[in-house]
C-alpha cells in the first residue's frame, strides 16, 4: 500500500514518522513546499520518499492524506485532482473544520471519490493519539478498514458519524490541551505544598497513568473508583468538595461545549 502525505507540518510529519517506524508494509511519500522539514524526515527515515511537487508525490498512491491548513484544501485539490484516479485512490483529510461535503464540492461533479475525515490529536507523535474517522457513502468496508489500520498503528481509532466529529474533536483533540492544563495546575499545587516542580510533575504524571490503568483494567465508572478513596471525613472528599465549590466539573463541561 502506498500512502502519499501532502504537508510535512506537525501532523503530516508525525504521521510519516510514526508509520515509517511501525508499518514496514506501507510505502510513504510526503510532499512539502520547502525542503527543511522534508530533509529532516529523509535523514531519519531514508526509505520515505520526499517531494516538493504534490503531483509527483501522489503518483500511484492508494491513499492521499491531506495534512495542510484548512484554507489550503481547495487549492491543493485543484492542483492534484487530474492526477488522481478516484476509482482506486482514497482521499483522507486531517484538516479541522472541513466537512466531507465541502471536500466533495472541491472535486469535479462527476467524481465518485471515497472521502474520509480524520481527527487525530498531538499524541500521534508518540503513537498514542485518539483519532476519530468519518467517511462518505462511497467508502467501502475494505477502504474503511485500510484507513482505520493506519491510525490504529498510531494510537487508538474510532469510526463515528460525521455529526459527532465536532464533539469528538472537543473531547480529545482539544481535550489533550485540557489534560495538559490539569497537569500544570496540579504541578503548581504540588509546588505550593512544598514539592520541587520537576518532582511534582513526575508524580502527577504517574498518578494519571495509574488512574488510566485502573479504569481500563476494571471497566468501572470513574465515580466508583473515587468512592474507594473518599472515606467519611477524609482528606480526599474535602479536596474534591473544594474543587467542586470552585466549579471543577462545570468548568470542564463548559470548556468542552465552548470548543465544539
Amino acid at each position: 500500500m502506498k500512502l502519499s502525505i501532502i504537508g510535512a507540518g506537525n501532523m503530516g510529519g508525525a504521521i510519516a514518522r510514526g508509520l515509517s517506524s511501525i508499518r514496514q508494509d506501507i510505502s510513504i511519500a510526503i510532499s512539502n513546499p520547502s525542503t527543511t522539514k522534508l530533509d529532516a524526515i529523509k535523514k531519519e527515515f531514508s526509505q520515505t520518499e520526499t517531494f516538493t511537487d504534490n503531483c509527483k508525490a501522489i503518483e500511484n498512491a492508494d491513499i492521499v492524506l491531506l495534512a495542510v491548513k484548512p484554507w489550503l484544501i481547495e487549492s491543493v485539490l485543484n492542483e492534484i485532482t487530474e492526477q488522481v484516479n478516484f476509482k482506486h485512490t482514497i482521499l483522507v483529510s486531517v484538516a479541522a473544520g472541513i466537512s466531507l461535503g465541502q471536500i466533495a464540492s472541491f472535486l469535479p461533479c462527476e467524481t465518485k471519490a471515497s472521502i474520509f475525515q480524520a481527527m487525530p490529536n498531538t499524541a500521534i507523535s508518540v503513537g498514542q493519539s485518539m483519532t476519530f474517522i468519518c467517511h462518505n457513502e462511497n467508502a467501502t468496508s475494505e477502504q474503511i478498514a485500510q484507513v482505520k489500520s493506519i491510525f490504529d498503528a498510531l494510537g487508538r481509532c474510532a469510526i463515528i458519524e460525521e455529526r459527532l466529529m465536532p464533539a469528538a474533536t472537543a473531547l480529545c483533540s482539544c481535550g489533550i490541551a485540557f489534560a495538559m492544563r490539569y497537569v500544570r495546575a496540579a504541578t503548581e499545587g504540588g509546588v505550593e505544598l512544598g514539592i520541587y516542580p520537576n518532582h511534582a510533575k513526575e508524580y502527577v504524571l504517574q498518578t494519571l497513568r495509574g488512574a488510566v490503568e485502573l479504569l481500563e483494567a476494571t471497566g468501572n465508572n470513574p465515580e466508583s473508583e473515587i468512592d474507594k478513596v473518599t472515606t467519611p471525613g477524609g482528606i480526599t472528599i474535602k479536596g474534591l468538595n473544594a474543587m467542586e465549590a470552585h466549579g471543577f466539573t462545570n468548568a470542564v463541561v463548559q470548556g468542552l461545549k465552548a470548543s465544539k
